[in-house]
């Protein structure tokens, strides 16, 4: 039997395992830590161990163990990068297209504001819609013209007025209350009221009167006349023959008209007035209508109409179709009857004529001061 040679001790024995004999140890329930090679001629031990056989980072000399694998950051996530890779596309791709794809993707990513806040439709109410009609003017200004009579020594005159304050100051022509000793006025409202003569201009044949204790008046709003223009569509309202609060429309046929009308008490229109002829009487290019205007006349420019205008629409008002004031009714042709020598005439062939309203804001001072020209 051969002896081993090898000096006793050399192998190392170790305790027994539940055999009594010697035996090696089991193996670790885990793998062995590999070195870790961070360069020429150094290895490191997980642990702490440098290659030098000392102790690790246990503090008992005993065998270390390796720290937990060290866990990779997660990945970010992608879900969020995409929408904004797509919606960048379809951003392109709107660019192309039109506007309407890309206020949906301002949408999408809430940098544009809401189609629904930013389109505002507007809205329609009843006065809109009646807005430009002859019914929305008739409804809107009507309670604002007036039926005026004024009864003189030359009998009793039947004509219209306009309201414009809210106290009773009502704008009428000169010839409707020249020489009246007692004027009355009659509102929409079947309401009336005397009124005194505050001022007369018998030149430009305007007047101001104003009604004995009126309040809380709804007014008439007044345009400008210099932006009337031919064709412009407009209505008249007033009270032929006594009628109150008669509308009748048309356009505005001609501007500028030269027309010359009376200055005499009493020569005026009438309904059962002096002299029983045909009323209204006016000159128009050196001829005489509807009677002789005297020897006391006027001239002014005036706005020709073919809305109809009969006696009684004197002094009433004549609208554009936003509800504005853009004249005074001042003068008609009607053809006379047959014999010419009846107390009636044939009434509107849609000659008719209105003192602009410029003319009439240009004399309010004027009249308020009660001068007469």
């Amino acid at each position: 039997m051969t002896e081993s040679q090898r000096p006793s001790g050399e192998y190392p024995m170790y305790p027994s395992y539940g055999n009594g004999d010697a035996a090696y140890p089991p193996p670790p329930s885990y793998r062995p830590a590999e070195p870790i090679a961070t360069g020429p001629d150094t290895t490191v031990w997980p642990g702490g161990n440098d290659g030098s056989g000392g102790s690790g980072g246990n503090g008992a000399g005993g065998p270390d163990f390796p720290p937990p694998a060290p866990q990779e950051p997660a990945a970010p996530r992608q879900r969020a990068r995409r929408p904004v890779a797509l919606l960048a596309a379809v951003a392109i791709a709107a660019a192309m297209v039109g506007g309407g794809t890309a206020t949906v993707v301002e949408q999408l990513t809430g940098g544009g504001t809401n189609s629904a806040a930013s389109e505002v439709v507007p809205g329609t109410t009843v006065s809109q819609s009646s807005k430009g009609t002859v019914s929305g003017v008739a409804k809107a200004v009507s309670p604002m013209i007036v039926e005026i009579n004024a009864t003189s020594t030359a009998g009793e005159s039947t004509g219209s007025g306009v309201v414009i304050t809210s106290d009773g100051e009502i704008v009428t022509n000169n010839h409707v209350i020249s020489g009246a000793s007692s004027i009355k006025v009659t509102l929409s409202t079947g309401r009336t009221y005397t009124a005194d003569v505050v001022g007369t201009d018998p030149d430009k044949d305007l007047a101001l009167i104003k009604l004995r204790g009126a309040s809380g008046l709804k007014t008439a709003t007044l345009g400008d006349s210099s932006a009337v223009a031919v064709g412009d569509q407009v209505v008249a309202i007033g009270s032929p023959e006594g009628l109150t609060g008669t509308v009748t429309s048309g356009i505005v046929s001609a501007l500028d008209r030269d027309v010359t009308v009376a200055k005499e008490d009493g020569s005026g229109q009438g309904q059962g007035g002096q002299g029983g002829g045909e009323q209204w009487p006016f000159e128009f290019g050196g001829r005489q209508f509807n009677g002789d205007t005297g020897e006391s006349t006027t001239t002014y420019k005036a706005i020709q109409t073919d809305a109809s205008l009969n006696p009684g629409n004197s002094g009433g008002a004549l609208i554009n179709m936003n509800g504005e004031i853009i004249g005074i009714n001042s003068a008609m042709y009607s053809a006379s009857s047959s014999n010419g020598s009846s107390g009636s005439s044939a009434g509107s062939v849609g000659l008719g004529f209105a003192i602009p309203v410029n003319t009439l804001k240009a004399d309010l001072d004027t009249l308020r001061a009660g001068n007469s020209s």
